[in-house]
């Protein structure tokens, strides 16, 4: 997954550059961003708890085929920080995403491991947030609202899996990599993958953050031990099509799940 650079490799400081631009295009602004949304939070009056931080929403109201097209065009954007790391790896002579275990050749273990991934953490997560929001620590967390159009739950089944696909490829498979390229300690850069995975969690409050940052550990540790991002794609795919379908299907209906 990593080692000292061989000789002819890039430099130590072109690598460093590099990993800065890649999390700079991606889930680096999406942690300042984070930051400052939750600075607004905290200072805004009222409880975090009776402020709300909505994941997918619509991006022209009213108008179902222009909001189409936006919800598709932010997806693909989205992606491109991954494509630009698959080139990265193809320049290394890495062999692209294959060599952080992103590809095809072992689909049946990948969907296997994460399926039981995702259904270890989904309760355990589920049961954080609510703790974590009826102590105060986290805004009420609203996964859709998106119009009630015949593209609603397509597209948040396209938006959980680009979620994944760009966390898990870049906070963890290729990030790790960097780190151990420019010799960070396997502890250092745990630390470093799992903080930052909090901290782009840090709009949803306290507890997002937390909760997160213990997501990151687990998955820094099982991709270390399994050395393929695949599985922790499916498992964080799982995770989100529960929390994005699930709240379609159940807010408002269950006195359980926190609403606005």
């Amino acid at each position: 997954m990593s080692g000292p650079l061989p000789a002819g490799a890039l430099s130590r400081t072109t690598l460093r550059s590099e990993t800065l631009l890649v999390l700079a295009l991606s889930l680096g602004a999406s942690a300042v961003s984070s930051l400052i949304s939750f600075t607004g939070s905290l200072t805004k009056p009222g409880g975090l708890k009776d402020q709300a931080a909505t994941l997918n929403s619509s991006y022209a109201p009213g108008r179902p085929w222009l909001d189409l097209a936006w919800q598709l065009f932010g997806i693909a954007t989205a992606l491109v920080p991954v494509a630009l790391v698959a080139h990265l790896l193809l320049r290394e002579g890495a062999g692209g995403l294959k060599a952080i275990g992103f590809d095809r050749t072992k689909p049946w273990p990948d969907l296997g491991r994460g399926a039981l991934v995702a259904a270890g953490i989904g309760s355990a997560g589920l049961a954080f947030y609510l703790v974590a929001r009826a102590g105060g620590f986290n805004l009420t967390v609203v996964p859709e609202a998106l119009p009630e159009v015949w593209w609603k739950f397509p597209v948040l089944i396209l938006s959980a899996l680009e979620n994944s696909v760009v966390e898990e490829v870049i906070v963890v498979g290729y990030l790790l990599r960097r780190l151990g390229q420019l010799g960070w300690s396997p502890t250092a850069a745990l630390a470093a993958s799992s903080v930052l995975r909090g901290s782009y969690h840090l709009y949803q409050g306290i507890g997002g953050f937390i909760g997160n940052m213990v997501m990151g550990v687990v998955f820094v540790l099982l991709y270390r031990r399994w050395g393929r991002v695949g599985p922790l794609v499916v498992a964080h795919t799982l995770l989100d099509i529960g929390a994005f379908v699930g709240y379609a299907l159940l807010a408002g209906k269950v006195s359980w799940l926190p609403t606005p």
